[in-house]
């Protein structure tokens, strides 16, 4: 029993480290990003590499998810005689919901974990020690073009999602399932509103600081060799993952 205990109590100790760690790494690359941000020609690469790089997954991902939410909601909507608000549910369900979780998921598989990766790697083989002996800021240079260009590429990739997807939900509603073309762009301009729209993108700004956040924190206190690279990747993927839910959960609650 006083074993368990003992577990217990060296379990929790741990994770309160753990996070006062995390929140130190993400105020101190805030504060970095701030102060002195990097080059511009940095920040454009890390955008072309989380951004441009993962718009066709995006897309692909946008186009199924408008096609399967028409047909579901179609069938589901034919049971009350209300084929009309197809187009407004189609759209809300994309705008507040699954275009800005579903991008940041499929960013965070795409390029977060290749952030993880590429750091935990710096940090085996000590190229990080070496910034740090030549007295260079590795947040400057690692940290915070990355996060910048998170925060900047995740809206974009949200709103290119939100508007393949209602475009795949037009697909198959209006053409394949023959709902009046009027009934479900004129229900839509009605049924969403601005609050909707910002409150999407404020998800997926959240959503980037996230991504970047743990991606960068797993892969800049990475294990020895190439075990410890590959759990840092994996742990990184997972841990954005659920606290992309999770915190998605709390934001929704908030805003609505």
């Amino acid at each position: 029993m006083i074993y368990l205990v003992e577990r217990l109590g060296a379990w929790t100790l741990a994770s309160l480290e753990e996070m006062g760690r995390m929140l130190n790494f993400i105020l101190y690359a805030i504060y970095t990003c701030v102060r002195s941000p990097g080059h511009p020609r940095h920040i454009l690469k890390q955008i072309s590499f989380i951004g441009a790089r993962s718009s066709f997954v995006v897309i692909l991902t946008a186009g199924f998810t408008g096609m399967v939410l028409a047909l579901q909601g179609y069938y589901t909507l034919t049971k009350f005689g209300s084929e009309g608000m197809l187009g407004v549910a189609v759209s809300l369900s994309l705008i507040r919901e699954l275009g800005p979780v579903l991008s940041a998921l499929m960013v965070t598989g795409r390029a977060g974990s290749a952030i993880s990766a590429e750091i935990g790697i710096m940090r085996i083989t000590e190229q990080i020690d070496a910034l740090e002996t030549m007295a260079l800021e590795p947040f400057k240079y690692l940290v915070c073009p990355k996060l910048i260009a998170s925060v900047l590429a995740l809206p974009l990739l949200c709103a290119m999602f939100d508007v393949v997807g209602i475009w795949g939900g037009y697909l198959v509603g209006v053409k394949l399932l023959g709902v009046n073309p009027g009934a479900y762009f004129g229900e839509m301009e009605k049924g969403v509103a601005w609050k909707d729209v910002y409150s999407g993108m404020i998800k997926s700004v959240s959503f980037g600081v996230i991504i970047a956040w743990i991606c960068c924190y797993k892969g800049y206190y990475a294990g020895h060799g190439a075990e410890g690279v590959s759990r840092a990747t994996t742990t990184a993927v997972v841990t954005s993952s659920v606290l992309i839910l999770v915190w998605d959960y709390f934001i929704t609650s908030v805003l609505l």
